[in-house]
C-alpha cells in the first residue's frame, strides 16, 4: 500500500513531531510526550481529563491527542467535517487546536495526518523557521 493510502497511526505523529527542526519533547507526569518548537507546544498526547469522555460509558479517553491549527477558521474545517475523526471540546474553546483520539487515526492517511503535524509546528515556530522549513519541503 502506498504512503497516501496507508492509515494514519499515532507513531506517525510521534515520527513527524520528532522530524521538524528545532523541536524538543518533554513527558508530562504519565509519560505522555509534548512536542514543542522555540518552547511552544504543537503536538502533545494528553493524560485523561474529565473533558473528554465516553459519552456512552462516561469514561474518560485515555488516548487524545492534541494539534495546533494556524487558526480559528482551520478548526472549524476539521471538526465539522463528519468524516473527520477531529473534534473538540469546551474546555478547548477559543483554542487554536483540535483533538484526535489515537484509536481514530485510522480514518485518515498517513499523508493527510503528516500533514497536519506539519501545520501544527508551523502554526507555533517562528516565522523565520516556518519561512525557511517551507523554502525547502514546498
Amino acid at each position: 500500500m502506498q504512503d497516501a493510502e496507508r492509515r494514519a497511526t499515532a507513531q506517525d505523529i510521534h515520527d513527524t513531531a520528532a522530524a521538524m527542526p528545532h523541536v524538543t519533547v518533554d513527558e508530562g507526569p504519565l509519560g505522555n510526550a509534548a512536542y514543542q518548537v522555540g518552547g511552544k507546544s504543537f503536538v502533545f498526547f494528553r493524560n485523561p481529563r474529565p473533558d473528554a469522555v465516553d459519552p456512552s460509558t462516561g469514561e474518560r479517553y485515555d488516548d487524545v491527542i492534541v494539534l495546533w491549527v494556524e487558526s480559528p477558521a482551520d478548526k472549524e474545517a476539521l471538526v465539522q467535517d463528519r468524516e473527520s475523526p477531529f473534534f473538540t471540546t469546551p474546555h478547548f474553546e477559543g483554542h487554536r487546536s483540535v483533538l484526535v483520539r489515537a484509536s481514530e487515526l485510522h480514518r485518515v492517511s498517513r499523508e493527510e495526518i503528516v500533514e497536519i503535524v506539519q501545520d501544527a509546528w508551523l502554526a507555533r515556530a517562528s516565522k523565520r523557521r516556518g519561512a525557511a522549513w517551507l523554502a525547502d519541503h514546498r
